[in-house]
């Protein structure tokens, strides 16, 4: 799962990223999903998430958003109001690929030094056969 804050403001900041990710990982958890790794920088986050069966994403998605923005705006960890961005992408993972994504999502911050999110995300909906429009990556 791969989503950005509102106009992919760097909200993220070191100081609220481990709490963020510890809320988002309970979330996960309460709905007996398991959370294989959340990272990201301070404008996007990436999650890899064993689901059940019967796991709806969209709602998943939808509840990891809205209860952990307004976690964060209702403890007032920031000056600013925290927004996550409208939209979000899933994409699958066979099981023999999924050390290599751990990997990839561990050196988000690494990676973000050479490559902008606009760049990553328009290669993952481009090599997942994803028709996009150009105008909604910003």
């Amino acid at each position: 799962v791969v989503f950005g804050t509102k106009f992919r403001k760097p909200l993220i900041i070191p100081e609220i990223e481990i709490i963020l990710h510890k809320y988002i990982s309970g979330i996960i958890e309460k709905t007996k999903n398991k959370l294989l790794i959340i990272n990201g920088t301070q404008d996007h986050i990436h999650i890899l998430i064993g689901t059940k069966p019967d796991t709806c994403l969209a709602d998943l998605v939808r509840e990891i958003k809205k209860s952990s923005s307004k976690f964060i705006n209702d403890n007032n960890y920031m000056e600013k109001k925290f927004e996550w961005q409208g939209g979000y992408g899933v994409f699958s993972v066979s099981p023999f690929a999924v050390k290599v994504v751990i990997n990839y999502i561990k050196n988000q911050k690494e990676h973000h030094k050479k490559t902008d999110f606009k760049s990553e995300y328009g290669k993952l909906l481009k090599d997942h056969d994803i028709d996009f429009d150009e105008r909604y990556l910003c």
